[in-house]
């Protein structure tokens, strides 16, 4: 596939990225300092979010899952650069209603805000594909999808859980740890998940970004695709904040920290 097509794919990642950060701007000038203000940036998290990962999906069909690794890990580094407080992730909220910092109906406000974020960006993307600029584009806009789930049903659920506790947990040592470089190793953490996990669950770990791009394809009824990208993910996340509070955990990775305390 010429690298001309791949520009494309470029071109579209990089104009969702800038419209997201002109919204945050817009909305940081424009909005009243509380839960509105904070609801808008989680919709414009998610919109960037789930508009890039749907074109991340045109460079994985044609590029491989090496170059998709590669976009994926350096707009992860981004995303921690440019979205603040918001996360576009469901069970961020989840695990604070768990730790007592937030309420069930400010989490709850928040989930909503991110899912209408995630979903509504779609006809932005369909319009974009619909425009066929490249061959990589051609048929997309309107073309029926495919669940990603390759595996058993609980095994999937499994993979997406594991994963995502992996990945909280990773989390959570690098920010208490304050490590150099703290947002590549990150990113380097969940992009390898990503990648271990692609051919067998799809790799999600978010259960906004999960919905956006595959709520309604064929090979999963919904029943599955909550199981699978909601429940799962959402209980690896849940168990990783009393997991990191355990002495075995925090002796084997905040060994150091706990030494100076």
């Amino acid at each position: 596939m010429a690298i001309e097509q791949l520009g494309y794919s470029v071109f579209f990642i990089v104009l969702t990225s800038a419209i997201a950060a002109i919204a945050r701007r817009v909305n940081d000038k424009l909005s009243k300092e509380g839960l509105v203000k904070e609801l808008i940036y989680e919709a414009i998290a998610a919109a960037e979010l789930c508009g890039c990962c749907f074109e991340l999906i045109i460079v994985a069909d044609n590029f491989g899952v090496a170059t998709y690794a590669v976009f994926l890990f350096t707009l992860t580094i981004w995303w921690g650069l440019q979205w603040g407080n918001a996360t576009a992730c469901p069970y961020t909220y989840m695990e604070q209603i768990v730790q007592g910092e937030v309420n069930f109906k400010e989490a709850a406000l928040k989930i909503w805000a991110q899912l209408m974020g995630g979903c509504c960006v779609y006809r932005y993307v369909q319009l974009y594909w619909w425009f066929e600029l490249a061959e990589t584009h051609e048929g997309r806009a309107f073309e029926e999808c495919a669940a990603d789930l390759k595996v058993n049903l609980y095994l999937g659920a499994f993979i997406e859980g594991f994963a995502t506790l992996c990945c909280r947990l990773a989390s959570k040592v690098i920010s208490e740890k304050d490590a150099k470089f703290g947002a590549f190793i990150d990113s380097f953490i969940g992009t390898s998940l990503v990648v271990a996990a692609f051919n067998y669950s799809g790799g999600y770990f978010n259960p906004v970004l999960a919905t956006a791009l595959k709520w309604g394809c064929a090979g999963n009824s919904a029943l599955e695709h909550i199981i699978v990208y909601w429940i799962g993910s959402c209980a690896g996340a849940v168990l990783s904040v009393p997991l990191f509070k355990t002495a075995t955990f925090r002796n084997m990775f905040l060994a150091d920290k706990a030494k100076t305390e």
